[in-house]
């Protein structure tokens, strides 16, 4: 279930070996995070390789780099052999210092070579007048347009006979035997086998919640002129940090530069989206000081695991149940290796990535962010004995939402943009945090797990499977 990439490039693995196989999607097929994605295929992780090498050791950062570069070819093997137009690239990828710390581009680049991964230091990157200052080159990067790689997939599976079904809502799973599938319209699929390729996992069976946390990075898209900036990718190491790279604007025939970053916890910072694209721009002008106006921006969700590689594979109270989780940034990549390693497991062939990305893993070193990212959602549980962000639904505007205490109750109230109030409980029904309003998105986000639900309290995403319940 679930028609990102993950989901669909399992179907199309799984289709190629003979197994019948269906996918449901919540809402429009393949209109999920994958429309939000930038769309960087590295072996460059956005954890870090110092980072990697310290959770996982030489042998398994080694596996994981391996495990990167053999999906960006598998990818573009996919690709060419279906001759699916995405406007795929191969591209340098640049890594900037650390800005007031020097030895972390040397940390970075010596963590690098033990994890087998190709990299060249260098002086500086390739920005016109401005002095990077030294940095890291990764060759045979790539990019590509997701939505496109998306909709390339769809009619490619729909070629080979996979059937494939948007608006429809899973309410749950059961079955003793065969796992049955059921959906909110009332129609069930019942499989020998299903995978939650769902961003975050939305059944019970799955216990990957303490280990992941959900974070939202923004984005801002503005025209360059043609050639003026590389084509490649650029990233630094600031926190938090930014990433870089160029698109095509099909519309206006012209380059946009896409710079991203500014990500924070969701539902849990107090300062608006505004100010993070104002900041993003700023950056991004300072280093690029060729951009034209802002033509879009938008914001998509991470689900950051632990120790920043995706889960993949089995569920541990369910082994008919498939897990992909916990993209860390890197989602398109972990779409690829999660096809290769789950066709595996479903085909009983041995993998050398199983173990690595196992979901029931606990690293002993990232055992302490576990804990500060737990004790972070208990703190959010506090918001039951605050006031709501408005007094009284008067003070809520068009377009707008808050939260409003009646009592003991917390309300979600959103005005729309007629001027109509919805009321709705501000109580998530994953685990019972209070939702907060995201104004650039129009949506409730939880802040325990990242849950969100629409302006008017239906579900967007889980780990939650229902809606916010209506206020009589």
């Amino acid at each position: 279930m679930g028609a990102g990439i993950a989901g669909l490039v399992t179907a199309y693995l799984l289709a190629r070996e003979g197994r019948a196989v269906i996918v449901l999607d919540q809402g429009a097929v393949a209109g999920g995070e994958t429309h939000r994605s930038t769309a960087q295929l590295v072996t460059a992780l956005d954890r870090g390789w110092t980072h990697l090498v310290r959770h996982h050791g030489i042998d398994g950062a080694r596996l994981a780099a391996a495990s990167h570069a053999i999906a960006i070819d598998r990818l573009e093997t996919l690709v060419h052999d279906e001759q699916i137009a995405c406007d795929w690239a191969r591209v340098d990828g640049w890594l900037v210092g650390k800005p007031g710390d020097p030895t972390a581009i040397d940390a970075e680049h010596d963590a690098a070579r033990a994890a087998a991964v190709d990299v060249e230091r260098l002086a500086r990157a390739p920005l016109g007048a401005v002095d990077s200052g030294p940095c890291l080159r990764f060759p045979a990067q790539a990019q590509l347009d997701p939505v496109a790689l998306a909709r390339g997939l769809l009619a490619t599976l729909e070629r080979m006979g996979v059937r494939v079904h948007g608006d429809s809502h899973v309410a749950g799973i059961d079955g003793d035997g065969p796992v049955r599938v059921v959906t909110a319209h009332g129609p069930a699929v019942v499989a020998d086998a299903v995978v939650l390729a769902t961003n975050s996992p939305i059944h019970d069976a799955v216990s990957l919640h303490p280990k992941q946390a959900a974070y939202r990075t923004y984005v801002v898209a503005a025209p360059v002129p043609t050639g003026a900036v590389p084509h490649a990718l650029f990233w630094d190491m600031a926190e938090p940090f930014h990433y870089v790279r160029l698109a095509v604007d099909r519309g206006a025939g012209s380059q946009l530069l896409l710079v991203g970053g500014e990500d924070h916890k969701t539902g849990q910072e107090d300062d608006s989206a505004e100010m993070r694209w104002a900041r993003l721009e700023a950056w991004g002008r300072n280093w690029f000081p060729m951009m034209g106006p802002v033509a879009h921006r938008w914001s998509g969700q991470v689900m950051e695991s632990m120790d920043g590689l995706a889960f993949i594979g089995r569920t541990e109270t369910r082994p008919d149940v498939y897990v992909v989780t916990g993209d860390s940034g890197n989602g398109i990549t972990h779409g690829i290796i999660a096809g290769m390693l789950l066709t595996d497991l479903l085909q009983e062939r041995p993998n050398p990535w199983a173990a690595l990305y196992d979901p029931s893993r606990l690293r002993v070193r990232a055992a302490g962010e576990m804990v500060r990212e737990n004790l972070n959602v208990a703190v959010q549980l506090t918001a039951w004995v605050r006031g709501g962000t408005a007094d009284s639904v008067d003070d809520v505007p068009p377009c707008g939402g808050a939260i409003v205490r009646r009592g003991l109750t917390k309300v979600a109230v959103h005005r729309d943009v007629a001027g109509v109030v919805h009321e709705m409980s501000a109580v998530c029904p994953h685990l019972r945090c209070i939702v907060a309003w995201n104004g650039a998105e129009q949506s409730w986000d939880c802040p325990c797990h990242g849950s969100r639900f629409d302006a008017t309290g239906h579900v967007l995403s889980g780990p939650a499977r229902d809606d916010l319940e209506p206020v009589a």
